[in-house]
């Protein structure tokens, strides 16, 4: 990593808890030094590395050895050759992160990299705002890293959506409102409370743990660039950072 970078204005900032410009109010991203990771990684230092989304950890926002979720990602990439008939294409793949670790959802990505870059910033506390599995993930992980959790929801989620939350633990708030205003009341916490928000302060590394599913896809295709990808998405953050891999 070399910086924070605005994606609007190219101003840099440093590798601290923020995420967004001050000039501009564009969002602050990870920029790395490309030159430099091409001298130690490369296709035969990767195969030789555990089969998990750190086998690509140059390529992801930590300074030194990644310490949260060290089993999370590596999932099966399986064909559907019935499913490719039926839709009347050649060659169709499926990426099943729904067998992820801990919390069988593609967060265990993003939130093994903020909670990894957290405990390097020093934090003891994360947090985040969500309507489910950004919750699961932060609970499970941040159980596992020894980390106190806050988790904010909106107060008339369904139970269920909460309960798997609940077993790891965390502090969980509901807050009379929609998600955006949850969300929004985050964004003023974090600048209160020496806290890490996943999906607040901690958000230019959080989203870059998405690329880890593209580096997986092209490696478990033989190192090749599907023609086509389809993703699922509600923020696009998934869609625009497994392009960006």
């Amino acid at each position: 990593m070399k910086a924070l970078k605005c994606r609007e204005c190219g101003r840099e900032y440093p590798l601290t808890a923020n995420h967004v410009c001050e000039f501009d109010f564009g969002p602050l991203e990870v920029a790395y030094d490309y030159d430099l990771i091409r001298n130690s990684l490369n296709r035969e230092v990767i195969s030789r590395r555990p089969n998990s989304m750190w086998r690509y950890r140059e390529l992801l926002p930590v300074a030194k050895e990644p310490t949260v979720g060290l089993q999370v990602g590596y999932t099966p990439l399986v064909k559907a050759d019935r499913l490719a008939k039926r839709l009347g294409i050649r060659e169709l793949w499926i990426k099943n992160d729904t067998v992820n670790y801990p919390t069988l959802s593609f967060k265990d990505r993003v939130v093994s990299v903020a909670l990894s870059r957290s405990k390097e910033l020093g934090f003891d506390t994360v947090a985040c705002a969500s309507t489910g599995n950004l919750a699961n993930s932060v609970a499970a992980n941040a159980a596992s890293a020894g980390l106190r959790a806050f988790v904010f929801i909106p107060a008339d989620l369904e139970q269920g959506k909460i309960v798997n939350s609940l077993v790891y633990g965390p502090e969980v708030i509901s807050i009379k409102g929609h998600y955006d205003e949850v969300n929004r009341l985050c964004a003023e916490i974090a600048g209160k409370y020496s806290w890490a928000f996943v999906n607040v302060n901690m958000r230019p590394y959080y989203a870059e743990g998405s690329k880890s599913m593209g580096f997986e896809i092209m490696e478990q295709l033989g190192w090749e660039i599907p023609k086509h990808t389809v993703v699922c998405m509600a923020s696009g953050s998934l869609l625009t950072k497994i392009h960006k891999s």
